[in-house]
């Protein structure tokens, strides 16, 4: 069967996404990057091609902090930002949609969109309040499981106000406020109006967010943090059926695009699972910059460097 591979290599996690020639998604995975990228990545292949043995690659495209490094290691035809990625696979779902808000394990970002082009973005990396590691934290403190979080929310009709500046704080607020004997659902309730705060004023502070709003990421499975968007917007969020792999759709459908028309793509094939990738990073002292070059090294040979500003090391043909 024909399809198009979406590789999304981020800190935390690196999600594929497998769509066929009418762009349906027919596979998606999730796995922990643990701070080894290449090996996630090739880990991740081999899982899709073990529950989809049938695969003919037309095409493939990574996205995501880690996609030069994902793109040398599988043969790319698309390399693209998060950004571009994650607002593709939005107008793909709802075509006018207006406003991105993702928010993932570690970082959160905003995308405005306006006629299908992107005007203005936002990205909070520096942050943990509001981000699916802190409500995964509070969750087991609360000894309930993270995909029941968002329901206790909703059962709330009364939320706590919870300070929701920073994480530290969020914390020993609720712990007062549990203290203090009020219901655990208004407390969670709170938890996620104060953290839909913190992101309005933070990563949204002065974007013109207009419907139709797209939720995505992992932290919106949480319906409790849909709802308290819901109740801060005044309009309706849509949260996309594959939403914590939208960065990955994203770049499968640029893939798609960059590939239409062409005989061939550049995919190295599954059996670069087998390969053996050795990356390493050198200064380059060729001028002033004294740039940070990264080079991947594929059985003995320099199959790709990058990180310098001028070129010198990444046009240079191996």
């Amino acid at each position: 069967m024909e399809a198009f591979l979406g590789i999304d290599v981020g800190s935390v996690s690196t999600n594929v996404a497998v769509l066929n020639n009418q762009s349906e998604v027919i596979d998606t995975l999730y796995i922990r990057t643990q701070g080894r990228p290449i090996n996630t990545v090739q880990n991740g292949l081999k899982q899709i091609k073990e529950r989809n043995p049938d695969l003919n690659v037309r095409g493939v495209g990574t996205t995501g902090s880690g996609r030069h490094l994902a793109a040398v290691v599988v043969g790319a035809d698309s390399v693209k930002n998060e950004i571009t990625a994650h607002a593709v696979a939005a107008m793909h779902i709802v075509p006018d949609v207006q406003t991105i808000i993702e928010i993932g394990g570690q970082d959160s970002k905003i995308i405005i969109i306006r006629n299908r082009v992107v005007t203005d973005f936002a990205m909070n990396t520096v942050c943990a309040a509001g981000t699916g590691s802190f409500l995964d934290q509070q969750a087991s403190r609360l000894s309930i499981p993270i995909e029941e979080f968002g329901g206790h929310a909703l059962q709330s009709t009364t939320p706590v106000r919870v300070a929701g500046r920073c994480a530290v704080f969020a914390e020993s607020d609720m712990i007062h406020k549990q203290q203090t004997g009020h219901q655990i659902a208004d407390i969670i309730h709170g938890l996620c109006q104060a953290l839909v705060r913190n992101y309005l004023n933070n990563v949204g502070k002065g974007k013109d967010i207009k419907g139709p709003v797209l939720f995505q990421g992992g932290v919106a499975a949480n319906l409790g943090m849909k709802r308290a968007f819901e109740e801060a917007l005044s309009c309706p969020v849509v949260v996309p059926p594959h939403h914590s792999v939208m960065g990955a759709i994203g770049a499968a459908l640029l893939a798609q695009e960059q590939v239409r028309g062409k005989p061939s793509t550049a995919f190295r094939g599954f059996d670069l699972i087998h390969y053996s990738y050795i990356p390493r990073s050198f200064e380059c002292t060729g001028c002033a910059n004294l740039c940070e070059v990264i080079e991947i090294q594929l059985n003995n040979e320099v199959a790709a460097r990058w990180g310098d500003r001028c070129g010198k090391w990444s046009n240079h043909h191996h």
